[in-house]
């Protein structure tokens, strides 16, 4: 099991599921927000790979050194990669900073390893020494993975898990004050099942009311690609805070037929075009989008919040013309208490 395992997903669900609820029961787990990471230390070395199975390994060298040093033999250990940032007592996962450790030049990954560097959240032992684990039911595998990391120090951690549902329920809470996305329930009787949803996710699920600044032709040439919202900052500026996209081709017809009153003309009647900000993800992909009148007003779904943008592509719910785009500010959206996350990683 030298190479990279395809990790084992999961499925998300409304609420988080009774312990009983399937043959074996459940066990519960923090759902952790970082870079998924498959460790596999052998005589020859270390690799990571992702969830994509792309090696992060070149990116990641704390680690590397990490699992060389502390881990007691060969293993592939299935986990989620963090940045941890803040003051001690007010520490939380910080996705910004973990998304800049992918980048091209070494010297850049040197130096960000030193001022941020990564931690290793270990949630499941794949294999132990010449053991392949694959097969076993998670209630032994788990075992096994506690037994394997007594005693290893940090930056390499062990998920904490519970039986407790209402304890659960509670982590779905508190825990996101810390940075973290839900809760996972893993069935104890099952084997792991390397790129399948066989784990069940909860996570937070809100809706905002948000202002259409414009969209994105899809790939195609037709209709709608994504769309582009923003939310008023307390100067009453608009601020983009992300997009809407995963329309089907019937959809992205209907909302190019919806949206037109509300593109932006120029005098001459030509389409007035803006553009985004570039990033180390866009590259040469084309950042330019249709300008619409601020006006138009959208139900979202999101998750959750990464500083002034949604953390994830949120869900086009409805059109609110019942709504003021003046009134889309920032005030509406749910600010989780803050949680120290060294709490989480105990």
């Amino acid at each position: 099991m030298g190479g990279v395992v395809a990790p084992m997903l999961a499925k998300a669900v409304k609420e988080i599921p009774a312990p009983d609820s399937v043959p074996g029961g459940f066990l519960y787990e923090p759902k952790w927000d970082g870079f998924r990471g498959i460790i596999a230390l052998t005589d020859d070395g270390v690799e990571i790979g992702s969830r994509g199975s792309k090696p992060l390994t070149r990116y990641f060298p704390e680690l590397v050194d990490a699992a060389t040093r502390l881990l007691p033999r060969p293993c592939v250990l299935d986990g989620e990669i963090i940045v941890r940032t803040g003051e001690p007592g007010t520490e939380r996962l910080d996705w910004e900073a973990l998304s800049q450790r992918i980048h091209p030049a070494e010297s850049r990954v040197t130096r960000l390893a030193r001022e941020t560097p990564a931690s290793f959240v270990a949630f499941d032992l794949l294999a132990d020494g010449g053991d392949d684990l694959l097969a076993t039911p998670f209630r032994e595998r788990r075992a096994r993975l506690e037994a394997f990391l007594e005693g290893v120090p940090a930056p390499i951690h062990l998920s904490q898990v519970t039986r407790d549902v209402e304890l659960a329920r509670r982590w779905l809470v508190e825990f996101e004050g810390a940075g973290l996305d839900g809760v996972i329930a893993k069935p104890l009787a099952e084997p792991y099942a390397p790129g399948k949803r066989a784990l069940l996710k909860v996570k937070h699920e809100r809706t905002a009311e948000v202002v259409v600044l414009g969209y994105r032709v899809h790939t195609s040439g037709t209709g709608v690609g994504s769309l582009l919202l923003g939310l008023h900052d307390d100067d009453g500026a608009l601020v983009n805070v992300g997009g809407a996209s995963a329309f089907t081709d019937r959809r992205r017809r209907e909302l190019a037929t919806e949206l037109e009153p509300f593109v932006m003309r120029d005098e001459a009647g030509a389409i007035v075009r803006g553009e985004t900000e570039r990033s180390r993800f866009t590259g040469s992909k084309d950042v330019s989008y249709v300008r619409l009148e601020p006006v138009l007003v959208a139900e979202v779904r999101y998750d959750n919040m990464e500083g002034h943008r949604f953390r994830h592509t949120v869900q086009l719910l409805r059109w609110r013309p019942d709504r003021d785009a003046r009134s889309c500010t920032f005030e509406q959206l749910e600010v989780p208490a803050a949680y120290d996350l060294s709490r989480v990683l105990r």
